[in-house]
């Protein structure tokens, strides 16, 4: 068995925003939501070289999203512009909801948590629309606090709560105070999800085995590979480049939520070139492209986090008069001049297993016999994306280029 264990938190500080009118869905919300993710994570690998890497666009929208709630001018132009969408539309705020409500009621092997909190400058005058409408927003909270204060027990309590760990927010300890010189009012946005999920056919223990990982460099690792011989959903298609790459989807119980796993077929091909050429056309294609197939299947386990500066990120994204004191338009958060964005960080975990614990260095080590089934062996880099089956949000996507490599 399988367990995914995700904690995601995105923290926007200092907040100091207009409307785009017409901002239309054009596309579903799928497609909208899917575009953004890929994007995210495309930028995100311009930067991240070498390294595993793990994101939820989900986690990063719902937060803009609550920023778009009161924002004005041209700083609601940019977020409207690069989400695709407006979030007074009934049917976004259906869309961003409904993945909490769907595994509200599942088995106790599935649980996905989103929250978010914004954390104000004690004397700021929150406007009461806005209030409502924050407390209103996929499980928020509104709490006060005093930022001059370098002792934040309030944000600690709360990401300690929501992401199981306040490490990130004590390393950012300092970008936290605020000195004299900072402009005021401020507030900080916090958002957090987290997924466990056991796998519909789950993985078994005695038959993992330590197997050779191909990395980037063309070196190998040792890593415990796991492996079961199933039915699963299965596809190949072709990137622009007209190299082919193959996807497989890994389903949780009750079928909410599932994994997909991206390999390029030629093992030629680096992991770059299908990152780069990745769209949200192709994602959604997928769905339709994938057949029931008899497969031996290879999948290593990891575990793995990525610690994120996001603010050159959504300035590449085309968000950045929220950066801004002089631009930004927050007018309909606070009366009072001066919101903007000072920083945005974002913490993402996972941890992929046979059933969701450490595994023991006991485990039996098993030969395995050769079939006739096809073989999907996960041993060289490869990409993944956390979708929820009902609605195509994207809560996830990463990449695995050493199944090794520790935490950071």
């Amino acid at each position: 068995m399988h367990q995914l264990s995700v904690t995601s938190l995105f923290v926007c500080l200092w907040l100091v925003e207009h409307s785009h009118g017409n901002s239309s869905l054009g596309n579903s919300l799928n497609d909208l939501h899917t575009h953004f993710g890929v994007s995210l994570y495309q930028i995100l690998t311009e930067t991240e070289y070498n390294s595993n890497l793990i994101v939820s666009p989900a986690s990063i929208s719902l937060c803009l999203g609550l920023l778009q709630l009161g924002a004005r001018g041209n700083t609601l132009a940019q977020l409207e512009g690069t989400l695709g969408y407006d979030v007074n539309d009934a049917r976004v705020q259906d869309f961003l909801s409904r993945p909490q409500g769907d595994l509200g009621n599942s088995s106790k092997g599935m649980r996905l948590e989103l929250a978010n909190a914004l954390f104000v400058q004690s004397g700021v005058k929150v406007l009461p629309e806005f209030t409502q409408h924050a407390l209103g927003w996929s499980n928020s909270s509104l709490l006060s606090v005093n930022f001059s204060n370098s002792n934040h027990t309030q944000l600690q309590q709360w990401a300690r709560y929501h992401s199981k760990s306040d490490d990130y927010l004590q390393a950012r300890e300092k970008q936290l105070q605020v000195s004299r010189q900072d402009i005021l009012p401020h507030m900080t946005l916090l958002s957090a999800v987290l997924f466990q999920g056991a796998w519909q056919k789950q993985f078994l223990f005695t038959e993992t085995q330590n197997l050779p990982f191909t990395l980037s460099d063309g070196s190998t690792v040792k890593v415990p590979m796991m492996y079961q011989s199933t039915k699963v959903n299965f596809g190949q298609f072709r990137l622009p480049s007209d190299q082919q790459y193959t996807v497989l989807e890994l389903p949780y119980l009750e079928r909410s939520l599932r994994l997909l796993v991206v390999l390029p077929s030629d093992r030629k091909t680096p992991l770059s070139q299908l990152e780069s050429q990745l769209t949200a056309h192709a994602v959604g294609l997928w769905d339709n492209g994938l057949r029931r197939t008899k497969m031996d299947i290879f999948f290593p386990r990891f575990k793995m986090q990525s610690r994120l500066n996001l603010k050159p990120v959504l300035q590449s994204l085309g968000i950045s008069d929220i950066f801004s004191p002089s631009a930004a338009d927050f007018r309909g958060i606070s009366d009072e001049e001066g919101l903007f964005v000072s920083e945005a960080f974002h913490e993402a975990r996972i941890q992929v297993t046979e059933d969701g614990t450490k595994a023991a260095s006991a485990t039996a080590m098993v030969l395995l016999k050769r079939s006739r089934a096809a073989v999907f062996k996960a041993d060289r880099p490869f990409l993944f994306i956390l979708r929820q089956i009902s609605t195509g949000l994207l809560l996830f996507i990463g990449r695995v280029l050493n199944p090794a490599e520790q935490m950071s």
